[in-house]
């Protein structure tokens, strides 16, 4: 549906790994400026105005990207961004790939590359503006000199400088050689467009990547064929921490296009042959006997009792302690208390994982669909020993990425071993479906208690939230949670406003983190903690609300006073879904509100229940405050595909253990929305034109609860473990 609008130095190797995990994806570095000079890797290129600019005899534009696009439409975006300040003729763009050797080379000229945590726009968003806007104003420099007229009297306007007093005007191609002669301006100097009047941002462009995705020309790493490719099938351990004991390799020797079988690491082997097929089919008759270790006898039940004793636990991490919350809530005229909980998530990418490495004497190069192409790049030296100023990486646009393809970067490291034996030619290693799917970085498991009190007059006046569970930084970085203080698993209960602030004020306020950490390897997943949260904080106010005889949408406004652009988003998404007016029969709605990634996001939902207690959503409307919006057609697509997400995992998603191992290897037993069963969505974009929010993430922790808080409203019975095919 269409939407309406209402230098530090480089880190090291493993600082690189380290950091792009805990960013959920990029790297959370500052850049001073990047790229307003032409790059330090050699001699620039004919018309190349700065790093991000190259400007063609023949008057096209090419826009260089460093971020990754894997289908959220960043690589339009940061076009258009560049293109706006440039004044640039938007028919005659069009973009290349930066690879991570060319930027190290360049001393990190185009700044960080990861793409995670709704950052790929927000983040670079100055200084790409500001690559425009100083190769327009070289460009506008260059024709003051031709001319002899003074700068101020010249203007620009797709394409072309234009001197209005005399009628004159020069095309950007004509002008392009004689400006990249220039110094570029100082940074300072430079005076970026109010969005307000944006021409080519803020406007409903056309993805630049649509048509060689449609029209199957698109080679996706999985895809790629390269001279004397060999192609690797892997497995690993089925039990996480567990080893391998042996395997008998003369029970697949002499088969067609074998070439050997590989010892990755101490848990993980791959067989190697001509095509996918023969090195899947060898692996599969492969005798394997593996170690399962201690963790063999984990399952669901026992992960389940870990989170229940981090909620019954006598104390734990109090990120916020705001009067005295427990002595309020029992003082209450009313109390209320509920318990939730959210499984294990697998990332279910389209394209599995896989990552092509090429190996000489002194050169690596890999072929990978990452999120991240410098964590890519480190660990493609790590691996391989090579410094990084001998190893290059060519990201390509991944099948999907939702965190999976960040900070991990498994992929390439479990490919390089692979690749050293077989010395200058490409090797390919591709996961299999299952394989995928049983040893993915899965979202943490977590559970919630919830307490609240209210006076006579039905008031709010306590409020108290404990979250057990697993913690992601524990597993990337144990170092930096020591303690259990880990923040980052609270994201959407936080004060400071900004990026994930609760919308709420309550007088008396504590907010608690139980770590409590299994075998399952964690990471981040398309919104990382904001869902899970999302779904404790929205379903309990629902259930508080209807404790206190109050409108939903009544109630939640009462809280929000001090918090003026949760209010308007939540106002916003009511309104447009008509909330308070009639329903089609069987019809009932449920609303939601909740910040991540810093935006603003809000729903209302219509759903119907029949007999069988099966659910289906006809209608889902969203709001999103992003601050400013670079193109609201991509806004609303990003929204349509967070209801796809969110609504497969609130309907389905769920990754069990048993005896240690993931039991869901396939689409079969981890089912996805299917387009039947998709709602109708609307997208209203509520721009403040005052800050950078994500957009990519931020509505998908909205979604699950106002479907759940219309399934209450419908059946009077609340919803609290997920998915809801568990609570039928």
């Amino acid at each position: 549906m269409p939407a309406t609008t209402a230098q530090p130095a480089n880190p090291a190797r493993r600082e690189f790994l380290r950091d792009s995990a805990l960013a959920g994806g990029g790297l959370a570095l500052g850049m001073a400026l990047a790229g307003l000079a032409q790059a330090a890797d050699g001699p620039g290129i004919a018309g190349e105005l700065n790093v991000w600019v190259v400007v063609k005899p023949d008057d096209s534009t090419l826009i260089r990207i460093a971020r990754t696009e894997m289908g959220q439409g960043t690589l339009t975006g940061l076009a258009q961004l560049v293109a706006e300040e440039l004044d640039a003729d938007w028919s005659r763009v069009s973009t290349e790939n930066v690879t991570a050797g060319r930027n190290f080379a360049a001393k990190r000229a185009w700044g960080e590359m990861g793409t995670g945590g709704s950052r790929g726009i927000r983040m670079s968003q100055q200084y790409v503006r500001q690559g425009g806007a100083a190769a327009r104003q070289m460009l506008m420099q260059a024709a003051a000199a031709h001319w002899q007229v003074p700068l101020a009297e010249l203007s620009t306007q797709a394409g072309s400088v234009r001197h209005a007093a005399s009628g004159r005007s020069l095309r950007y191609g004509e002008l392009a050689a004689a400006a990249a002669q220039l110094p570029a301006p100082d940074a300072n100097s430079l005076r970026l467009k109010d969005p307000k009047t944006w021409r080519i941002a803020g406007q409903p462009m056309k993805r630049l990547d649509t048509r060689p995705k449609t029209d199957g020309s698109k080679v996706f790493a999985m895809d790629l064929q390269l001279p004397g490719m060999l192609v690797a099938a892997l497995r690993a351990c089925p039990v996480f921490g567990g080893s391998l004991l042996s395997y008998d390799q003369a029970a697949i020797a002499g088969r067609r296009g074998v070439k050997g079988v590989v010892k990755v690491n101490d848990s993980t082997l791959a067989v190697v042959a001509d095509t996918w097929w023969q090195a899947k089919t060898a692996l599969d008759s492969l005798p394997i006997v593996w170690d399962e270790g201690v963790n063999a006898s984990a399952s669901s039940a026992s992960i389940a009792a870990l989170l229940a004793d981090g909620l019954a636990a006598p104390s734990a991490f109090a990120d916020r302690n705001e009067g005295d919350a427990l002595a309020a809530i029992a003082g209450a005229a009313k109390k209320i208390e509920a318990s939730y909980s959210t499984p294990f998530l697998a990332h279910a990418c389209m394209e599995a994982m896989n990552c092509t490495v090429q190996i000489s004497a002194d050169k690596a190069q890999a072929w990978v669909p990452t999120q991240n192409a410098e964590a890519a790049h480190a660990a493609l030296s790590e691996a391989s020993g090579l410094p990084l100023a001998r190893c290059e990486v060519l990201h390509m646009d991944p099948g999907g990425g939702f965190g999976r393809r960040g900070g991990a970067q498994d992929y390439v490291r479990l490919a390089v071993p692979v690749a050293k034996q077989f010395p200058g030619l490409p090797v390919k290693v591709m996961w299999s479906r299952e394989e995928d799917m049983t040893h993915d970085f899965y979202r943490p498991i977590s559970a919630a208690r919830l307490s609240a009190g209210l006076d006579a007059a039905g008031n709010l006046v306590g409020l108290a939230v404990r979250v057990s569970g697993q913690s992601i930084n524990a597993f990337v970085a144990p170092q930096s949670v020591a303690g259990g203080n880990d923040r980052r698993q609270l994201q959407g209960f936080w004060k400071e406003p900004g990026d994930a602030q609760l919308g709420y004020s309550v007088p008396h306020l504590r907010v608690e983190y139980a770590m409590r950490n299994s075998h399952v390897p964690v990471g981040p997943w398309r919104g990382v903690n904001t869902n899970q949260n999302g779904v404790y904080m929205e379903c309990f106010i629902e259930e508080v609300a209807r404790a206190a005889g109050a409108d939903s949408l009544a109630f939640r406004l009462k809280l929000m006073g001090q918090h003026p652009k949760h209010r308007a988003v939540l106002q916003a998404a009511a309104d447009k879904a008509g909330w308070g007016g009639p329903l089609p029969p069987g019809r009932h709605r449920g609303i939601a509100q909740f910040m991540g990634y810093g935006s603003y996001s809000a729903a209302v939902a219509e759903v119907s229940v029949n007999a069988q207690n099966a659910v289906t959503v006809h209608r889902l409307v969203l709001a999103l405050d992003c601050g400013h919006a670079v193109n609201p057609q991509q806004i609303a697509a990003q929204v349509e595909g967070s209801v796809a997400y969110g609504l497969s995992a609130a309907l389905f998603g769920e990754i069990t253990i048993e005896a240690g191992r993931v039991k869901q290897r396939n689409f079969d037993t981890y089912p996805v929305l299917r387009l039947a069963g998709m709602p109708q969505v609307e997208t209203v974009i509520v721009p403040s034109f005052d800050f950078w929010g994500g957009v990519g993430e931020p509505t998908i922790c909205v979604v699950t609860p106002a479907v759940l808080n219309a399934v209450l409203a419908a059946t009077g019975k609340p919803v609290r473990d997920l998915p809801m095919r568990a609570a039928a």
